[in-house]
């Protein structure tokens, strides 16, 4: 297995990036594009292991997909809701979003018969709550391990019913993908609509209103009338040209950067703390008062594109949050927390189904936090994560103590796990530009950010 040591920077300035695309704008917009007709055309695409998941299934399904990953552009002609493979298999990877997007798709296939699975991580992740949803509709499946779970064949009837009840609390993804079918099932039920209920509560629902907003840029329409989501409008036709923003959780990682070396401005060209991405509000939720780790401001160039621009805040202290609106970004604060005023405990809450994302990340953070604090200093709850900083001095006699001097990080195979602690070791422990912190398996990062290593080095040279 690779291990990466992280090499601290030694005078932090300032850094301008530009991240990737963003992985759920990216797999969103192709799911979309797939349901709507005639070529549509995404510019600043996202190309990763999840991405490419998405365009390899669609393709295996019968669209034409072309991709240009140089130009990071996808071109790809859909059909209206129709489906041109009756029958193919299906590996969906570890990718959530290509999981429950592609399987909701399927379901408007009259008379189709697919073989789905993933890897062993999302073997384990929720999918009953859209398969309960896609059996009242007319689905059949059929598993080849736990109920609920991948792998299963997946018997279609078409969709022809006017609404359906669906539970998504154990993840949001659930209730947008039932929700992009919907104006396809609205245009074929002879209602012209078709309703989504939502059992309960759902996570994240910032990602809900990124759907809703996506499914209206293509064509659709959604009305939220309290847990009921009214679809319909069917979507557009003939060429249709989608720019896709860079990926606001990406930017998280560079956006923390003034508050670990209390220095410095980072400036993320093109991101909007207006636009579709929830988690574009991790800055300017670390810039309210009494937190103030960053302070954060939006500006534009000439041409108006948006960018976020932070500084370092005026608080070093820990305190009660909670993340569950912007969830993917609670482990780069929940990283960072050992560099907080020590004895100023940081209690982030609101994060329970993160546990059954890639890993259970609350446990992966409390793991691996534990080798840099002590386990003392760390707890958890099924909800939330507390982390109680400890002196510099003891932590530089901690990782002196480590094997190497360096706390190894285990990444589980989770993207954000790695990328988290890689921004932490590039903090100046010891005053030498020694490395402190290594990272197992950084190559995990190409789920979301393959070059992000590379990143990280050229703003420390």
């Amino acid at each position: 297995m690779e291990i990466l040591p992280i090499r601290p920077f030694r005078d932090f300035r300032s850094a301008r990036v530009t991240p990737p695309g963003s992985k759920s704008i990216t797999n969103r917009a192709l799911a979309l594009a797939a349901l709507r007709t005639g070529t549509t055309r995404l510019s600043g695409a996202l190309f990763s292991e999840d991405t490419r998941t998405m365009i390899e299934c669609l393709r295996r399904l019968g669209f034409r997909v072309d991709a240009d990953e140089a130009a990071r552009t996808v071109e790809i002609v859909g059909l209206g809701g129709e489906i041109p493979e009756a029958r193919a298999e299906l590996f969906v990877a570890n990718a959530g979003t290509a999981a429950r997007f592609l399987t909701a798709i399927l379901a408007l296939k009259r008379g189709g018969e697919y073989r789905l699975d993933g890897s062993e991580a999302m073997r384990r992740r929720p999918m009953s709550g859209l398969l309960d949803a896609l059996a009242r509709l007319g689905c059949a499946f059929e598993f080849g391990g736990e109920p609920g779970h991948f792998p299963f064949t997946m018997r279609t009837g078409g969709v022809s019913a006017r609404d359906v009840v669906a539970d998504a609390s154990a993840s949001s993804q659930i209730l947008s993908a039932l929700m992009q079918i919907a104006p396809v099932a609205g245009t074929r039920n002879g209602a012209g609509t078709f309703d989504v209920h939502l059992k309960g509560e759902t996570v994240s629902r910032p990602f809900v209103e990124m759907t809703a907003k996506m499914i209206a840029s293509f064509g659709g329409a959604v009305e939220g009338r309290g847990n009921t989501f009214v679809c319909g409008g069917g979507y557009g036709s003939g060429d249709f040209d989608y720019a896709i923003e860079p990926d606001a959780t990406a930017a998280s990682y560079f956006l923390i950067l003034p508050f670990v070396h209390r220095a410095g401005e980072v400036r993320i060209d093109g991101l909007d703390t207006d636009g579709l991405q929830g988690d574009a509000a991790f800055a300017t939720e670390l810039s309210t008062p009494p937190r103030d780790l960053l302070a954060a401001a939006t500006t534009a160039d000439a041409a108006g594109t948006p960018a976020c621009v932070v500084r370092a805040g005026t608080a070093t202290r820990g305190f009660d949050v909670d993340f569950n609106a912007i969830s993917d970004t609670f482990l780069t604060l929940a990283a960072v927390a050992p560099l907080l005023d020590a004895g100023t405990p940081l209690t982030i809450r609101g994060v329970a189904h993160t546990r059954r994302q890639e890993t259970d990340r609350v446990a992966a953070m409390a793991t691996e936090l534990s080798k840099i604090l002590g386990a003392e200093n760390v707890a958890q709850t099924e909800d939330s994560l507390t982390l109680t900083p400890i002196t510099r001095e003891r932590l530089r006699a901690r990782a002196d103590a480590a094997p190497g001097g360096r706390f190894r990080v285990a990444t589980y195979r989770d993207h954000r796990v790695a990328m988290s602690f890689g921004v932490l070791g590039t903090f100046d422990l010891r005053g030498d530009c020694s490395t402190w912190i290594e990272i197992e398996d950084p190559a995990c990062c190409g789920k979301t950010f393959p070059d992000f290593f590379d990143v990280l080095e050229k703003i420390r040279s």
